[in-house]
This record gives structure tokens, sequence and C-alpha cells, in this order.
């Protein structure tokens, strides 16, 4: 018989799609035919010329799996289908998720569902996490980061709450260093006892909440001067250059992995940004730099983005970005792959969900 886990979440950027890839991974390794589905998802994207969901053509790819990414992301809402909805036109799209997932399921052991960004994500159309786990006969894990102690336990209780019986139980993601004990040695107890599982508490990583350049120069609208072919680059700390060259070489050698903003005027702290760890030097107010600083920008591997925001714009845009940005790229996975070998207790999850592996 198929077993399935439901992978939902309290709020947005919680880590719930990197733990989706880990269990695929984890149960994969240990001979488990397994599949994937996102049985709804509210944040729809334009691939190849067709309404889509990123996550499912991420993970289809990664694992090369056989089901269609139309079967894996069943109910996609989009503004005309949820105006259609609001103005009396019939909406199956429960009915299709369960049709979808009979045949994600056939010839599995395992299937991964990849929920909702909150506990109220879906209510619109019957396929909130408490409906759509019980629906589809899974067992929730509900993924909740660490912002303070008293949000961290509240929002699991209240998920224990609306998920009943269907809740397996909770992974604690991002927690800092200065609160990795609490969490352990009072946090996990008390949840412990109130019957809730904790499958991992993971720690707050720089590296994962690190954006890419291609995902700040998205956010800016800028346009690349140079170095296109590094734009993968993960950016973990954001500076800005306003002193003298001197001053701004000392400032920069403290961070590695970094993104500079400067005015496109500044040629001196540009040179700087460009011979520390740099990974990106963002140029406000529309003013393009002298060719010299693009030779050494192309010849150190440096993208250098020109945008028309100033800098205070640039800065607040770009750091929306931490946290919240995907973990598709090879640093991020591996990374995250070796947080779970670590730290999550997978033999539990097996037990309780009587998974049998040789």
């Amino acid at each position: 018989m198929t077993k399935s886990i439901y992978v939902t979440s309290t709020q947005n950027f919680s880590g719930k799609s990197a733990v989706c890839v880990e269990l695929i991974r984890h149960f994969r390794s240990h001979g488990l035919k397994t599949g994937y589905m996102k049985p709804l998802s509210t944040s729809p994207a334009i691939l190849d010329g067709k309404i889509t969901d990123e996550d499912a053509v991420f993970v289809k790819a990664t694992f090369d799996l056989a089901d269609p990414v139309e079967t894996m992301a069943p109910a996609i809402l989009n503004s005309g289908i949820i105006e259609n909805i609001l103005k009396g036109a019939a909406q199956r799209l429960a009915k299709d998720v369960k049709s979808a997932f009979s045949t994600i399921a056939n010839g599995k052991d395992m299937v991964v569902l990849e929920g909702g960004a909150s506990l109220r994500e879906g209510w619109f159309v019957d396929l909130a996490p408490p409906q759509t786990g019980p629906m589809l006969g899974a067992k929730a894990l509900v993924v909740v980061p660490f912002e303070k102690e008293l949000q961290v336990l509240d929002d699991i209780i209240t998920a224990k709450v609306r998920l009943g019986g269907s809740m397996l139980g909770a992974i604690i993601n991002r927690v800092p260093p200065n609160k990795t004990a609490f969490a352990e040695g009072v946090i996990r107890p008390y949840l412990e006892k109130r019957g809730v599982p904790v499958f991992a508490i993971l720690p707050k990583e720089k590296l994962l909440m690190a954006a890419s350049v291609a995902e700040i120069l998205d956010g800016l609208g800028g346009e690349v001067l140079c170095a296109r072919e590094n734009l993968e680059g993960l950016v973990e700390t954001l500076m800005v250059g306003a002193m003298s060259f001197e001053s701004a070489i000392k400032f920069f050698r403290r961070k590695r992995n970094k993104a500079v903003i400067t005015g496109g005027d500044r040629p001196d702290i540009q040179l700087a940004a460009i011979e520390t760890s740099t990974k990106c030097l963002i140029l406000t107010g529309g003013l393009r730099p002298s060719p010299m600083i693009i030779g050494k920008a192309e010849e150190a591997g440096v993208p250098v983005i020109l945008t028309n925001l100033d800098t205070m714009g640039a800065i607040e845009t770009i750091e929306n970005f931490f946290g919240k940005t995907r973990f598709h790229q090879p640093q991020k996975l591996a990374h995250i792959e070796k947080l779970f070998k670590e730290y999550m207790n997978f033999e539990r999850l097996y037990s309780m969900m009587e998974i049998k592996i040789a």
C-alpha cells in the first residue's frame, strides 16, 4: 500500500520545498519508489508558454521522475481561474487533485506531497492543508521557521489543533545559534509532552538564506554589463560603499560572498569591491561605469548590475530577497542534504509511518 506524507507549513518561506526534496532523496536512497505531487499551487509560473509550477518542474528534473508535470501540479490557481470561480463557475479542483494523486501513487511505495504555505491556504477551493491531507490519506509534517520562542510554540500547537490526528509531527527550521540549546532542551520536550513529535531542529545557515545574483538582478529590474556567466553566484551579505578607497578596501575585506552597492560615479569604490570577494557590483542611479571598470570586473568574473533605483531603493529591494529565495542552486542542495543527514530523525519517521526498509 502506498504511503504518503504531506509537507506543509505555517508561513511562507519556511523551507517546505527543501524538506520535500530531502524526503524524496532519502526515500529513494533506501529503495522506495517515490513520487511527488503539489496538490495546490498558488504561485503559477509561465515556462515555454505554459502555466506551470516551478517546484514541480524542478523536482521532476532533479529526480528524473516519469510522471508529467501537469499531474504533479494538477490545481494551479491564477487570477483567471479565481475570477471564474467567484463569478459562479463550477470548480472541481479537489476532484482533479484526487484523480492526479491516484495516478501518481500507482506503483509507488511513497508519495511526497508539497502542501500550502500556510494552514489557511486553499480553503477557497476546498484544498486547505486540514482538508487535503485527510482527503489523500496522508500524514502531515509541519515545517515551522524559528523567529521567536513564543511564535514557534504557538505555530506548532495551532497546527496540531487544526490538523488533528493527521499531523505526524514538526520540523523546526532556521534556529539561530544562540537559541539552539533552548530549542533542544526546552521547546522540544515541551512539544513532545503535548503529543507533537519533533523530527528535526535545523540551524539557521547563511548559505541557505542567500540570494543568487540572478534573483537580485530580476528584483532590481537592472541591466547586466559584464560577467553574465556568473549570475548563479550566491550573495550572503549586502554592503554599501560610500567612503574613501582605503576605508572601502578594509571594509569590504571583512565579508565574503557579498554584493556591493554604490553609485555609478564612484570608480574608486567600484575598484575596491572588484578587488575583494564580491559576487556582484550594483551601480545605482542609472550611471554607467567607465570601460576600465567593466574590463576589471569582467577579468575578475564579477557581474556588474546597473539599476535606475537610488541606493536606498536598491537596498530595500535586495534585503527582501534574503531568506525568501529558492534553493535550486547546487551549493544549497548539497548543504541541505548535509543538514538532514546530521539532524533529521528518519528512523523515527519510518517507525511512525510504518515504513519498512531493507
